[in-house]
């Protein structure tokens, strides 16, 4: 091999050692800075939080089964996603969480309030209507500008959608649906609790 050559090998060799050397910082640039997580949540996002199974979406409280594919919208209300009501978390003001999962105590997210039967009931003139007015008063201390998240299992969970479209009835402005609910907050690996000593909407 000539001089020439052995030099263009070794010029070669120096040229592959330093771009494995960046390609190696900007992976764990991306790391440090949360792309992993971000990267984790796939085109649907966190379980499925934005997964559209062509569910259209309607005004009228969905009766039981409260199990299977959701709306991606809400009328009158916003769908939020994790990342979006982390940083609403994050805020000064922060929303109100609502959990309206079934009856039995269960992992939820941190900070929430549970109120169990929120999400059932026929009608907004029930007595589901009636009672969960009353504890919005309560957590909202009157204000009906007061955001408002409600959340139950996942993105498969209607209890949620009905609890918010019952906000959304008794005039509350700010009301969020997250969609996702305690499926993708878990997936995003973020700060959960165990329900206790919940209210009852019923």
């Amino acid at each position: 091999m000539s001089n020439y050559s052995r030099r263009m090998s070794t010029l070669f060799r120096r040229g592959l050692r330093a771009a494995a050397a960046q390609l190696l910082a900007c992976a764990l640039l991306f790391l440090a800075d949360g792309g992993y997580a971000q990267s984790a949540a796939g085109a649907s996002g966190y379980a499925d939080e934005a997964r559209d199974w062509g569910i259209a979406p309607t005004s009228r409280l969905r009766q039981q089964p409260y199990h299977g594919p959701t709306p991606l919208t809400l009328p009158g209300a916003q769908v939020v996603q994790t990342r979006e009501l982390q940083a609403m978390l994050a805020s000064a003001v922060s929303p109100v969480l609502i959990d309206v999962l079934a009856d039995e105590a269960h992992v939820t997210l941190a900070g929430a309030v549970w109120i169990s039967g929120a999400g059932r009931g026929t009608n907004f003139l029930d007595p589901v209507q009636s009672v969960l007015e009353q504890l919005l008063a309560k957590l909202s201390h009157g204000d009906k500008a007061r955001a408002l998240v409600f959340f139950c299992a996942s993105s498969q969970c209607w209890l949620s959608y009905n609890a918010a479209l019952r906000a959304v009835t008794a005039d509350y402005e700010k009301v969020y649906w997250y969609r996702g609910g305690i499926e993708a907050w878990t997936a995003a690996g973020l700060p959960t609790a165990r329900t206790a000593g919940g209210a009852a909407a019923r």
